[in-house]
């Protein structure tokens, strides 16, 4: 999975004819804008969810989850320079 930081008015291309662009947001919530031909189905997880009856297959879809925004194993590690002075 991709993990980025857009600004307000980027955007992304997925293939040569799918275009997410980012509006921006607040509140807990993201806009987005997607551009995409009419024979590409776009449903939202939650719309998918609701439909699912079936508890297996519910727990089988794939979650996601908002991780911290730089974890730590991509933070920048400080030198330490120890200096003896005799």
């Amino acid at each position: 999975m991709l993990r980025m930081s857009v600004k307000n008015e980027e955007y992304l291309m997925i293939g040569d004819d799918v275009k997410i662009v980012f509006l921006g947001g607040g509140g807990g919530q993201t806009r987005i804008m997607i551009d995409a031909p009419k024979e590409i189905n776009i449903v939202r997880s939650k719309a998918i969810e609701k439909r699912i009856q079936d508890p297996e297959l519910l727990a089988r879809m794939p979650k996601y989850y908002r991780q911290e925004e730089h974890p730590e194993k991509y933070k920048k590690k400080s030198k330490v320079i120890i200096v003896r002075n005799e």
